[in-house]
């Protein structure tokens, strides 16, 4: 038997004894606690509270969380206790609490979810502590902790096992508190700038929004295929149509592709649309939800990522695909204009551009090649080429280009927007030439949406929409290296 069965063995005779005193003692599981403090408000409001003036002022409390730690010493125990919001040392003594209890809680095991109710004081090291005049087993914890001084070790079992992982790391704790600091603060702003929030469907007849490959599934009653939404995008701008002018969502995407340090299959998305903007108007907005977000989540909005520095309070940087090939792919402004240059720029790179690929295709696949992972400060990448912007509005002076941008910051994109295309016959086309590349092989095209259509054949006002990866965001304001560090439970590999 290894050590941890054991271990679980004689937890689980302890639990058994616990139930065998259930008509003397009460129930093994009991919820008739109600705790009236935590650890961190305790600390907040005492902890600088000299003990001669603290003791004589016998602060009731009534705290309740995991023991991380335990003491014994004769006819005393020291323990830590662990709630929501930080630790503090309990000091159990047989004098307060009598013999019985006292034996009891030495039997107790970390792990165990403990009430304590008692009074305030410090301690000769000058602990705030809790000297207790009632202990109680709430909850018998029957696995032991990891290694009080490494914790959990293993990146992967952190990811399998993250109720262990939080119980045990502040710093994963940390980091996704800071990712519900984000979340809400940029729910907050968007309503504070009109902006109204909806919920639009999970399962679509018709996967659209993105170039993505969808999940499948069946819907048995309506007996039809459907589709876990790959983007929000098309059921947003048909509210558009609706007459609502300002409307966002934050909520869950599903794309069925590779696992990596950047992409999981599940994964949280804001995306909102504002009638009678630009893509211009959309990447100060964005610049400005994202400078929000950061300090509300970390108290700055300038952060540090793999020990760089990410500035996030000066104005972000805007470039053409063009010249972002002059100011970082060495290119002069001739040559990134020269189909023949590009080309042979790419197969030098290992990409063997396809040969119906436009200026503007070349321009940007060098982009993908030799740019994107350069752009380590905030840096609007603009003027997208139509074949891969299939939902935005093409530019009135070069109608090769739309007037998309996508953010990139340490190497990766956050965000992805442009003026929306409204052309109900414009869309179509663009809709037909998707399908033509789904009939040719690629996965990725979109359908075409009929209804949709429909929509914009009714009117859509001229509008900007923009989709920000909070997921990305979060790594990037909590310094983790792995989207799986920010998702609480991140998609593996089956168990075994």
């Amino acid at each position: 038997m290894s050590d941890d069965n054991q271990l679980i063995a004689e937890r689980r005779e302890k639990l058994a004894a616990i139930r065998a005193r259930t008509s003397t003692h009460g129930p093994a599981f009991p919820n008739d606690f109600r705790p009236t403090h935590h650890a961190a408000d305790l600390h907040h409001r005492h902890g600088e509270v000299p003990n001669e003036e603290l003791e004589p002022q016998a602060v009731a409390v009534k705290v309740a969380g995991r023991m991380m730690l335990k003491r014994v010493m004769g006819k005393a125990c020291f323990a830590t206790l662990q709630d929501a919001t930080g630790r503090i040392q309990l000091y159990v003594n047989q004098d307060a609490i009598g013999a019985e209890a006292l034996a009891d809680f030495k039997h107790w095991d970390l792990g165990d979810i403990v009430a304590c109710e008692g009074t305030l004081f410090r301690t000769r090291t000058g602990e705030l502590s809790i000297k207790a005049s009632l202990v109680r087993m709430l909850t018998k914890s029957l696995r032991p902790l990891p290694d009080k001084f490494h914790g959990m070790t293993d990146q992967e079992q952190k990811y399998r096992q993250r109720y262990v992982d939080l119980m045990t790391d502040d710093d994963a704790r940390t980091r996704f508190v800071a990712r519900s600091k984000a979340v809400s603060s940029i729910r907050g702003f968007m309503v504070e700038h009109g902006f109204l929030e909806v919920e639009t469907p999970m399962l679509h007849p018709i996967p659209g929004g993105a170039n993505a490959r969808p999940f499948t599934t069946h819907h048995n009653a309506l007996d039809q295929q459907m589709f876990l939404r790959i983007a929000p995008e098309l059921y947003l701008k048909r509210l558009l149509v609706g007459g609502f002018e300002r409307v966002f969502e934050i909520n869950r995407n599903f794309r069925n592709e590779g696992v990596s340090v950047r992409h999981n299959p599940e994964f949280t998305m804001m995306e909102f649309y504002a009638a009678y903007w630009t893509h211009r108007e959309l990447m100060d907005f964005t610049e400005q939800v994202l400078r929000h977000a950061a300090r509300q989540a970390t108290g700055s909005a300038v952060v540090s990522y793999g020990g760089r520095e990410v500035n996030l309070d000066q104005p972000f940087t805007r470039l053409s695909v063009r010249d972002s090939l002059v100011a970082h792919a060495g290119l002069s402004l001739a040559e990134a204009t020269d189909t023949a240059v590009l080309h042979n720029k790419l197969k030098s790179l290992g990409v063997e551009p396809p040969a119906h690929w436009t200026l503007a295709e070349l321009q940007f696949g060098l982009f993908e090649a030799a740019v994107e992972e350069k752009l380590w400060q905030p840096t609007f990448i603009t003027d997208y080429p139509v074949e891969v912007s299939p939902l935005a509005r093409a530019s009135d002076t070069d109608p090769t280009v739309t007037e998309r941008f996508e953010l990139f910051m340490t190497g990766r994109e956050i965000a992805n927007g442009f003026s929306e295309l409204n052309d109900a016959e414009d869309q179509a086309a663009r809709f037909q030439a998707q399908v033509a590349n789904k009939e040719a092989g690629d996965d990725e095209a979109m359908y075409y949406d009929a209804d949709f259509i429909r929509a914009l054949e009714y009117g859509m006002p001229p509008a900007g929409g923009c989709g920000i990866g909070i997921d990305r965001l979060v790594m990037l304001i909590t310094d983790s290296p792995s989207i799986r560090d920010v998702i609480l439970f991140p998609a593996l590999r089956h168990e075994g």
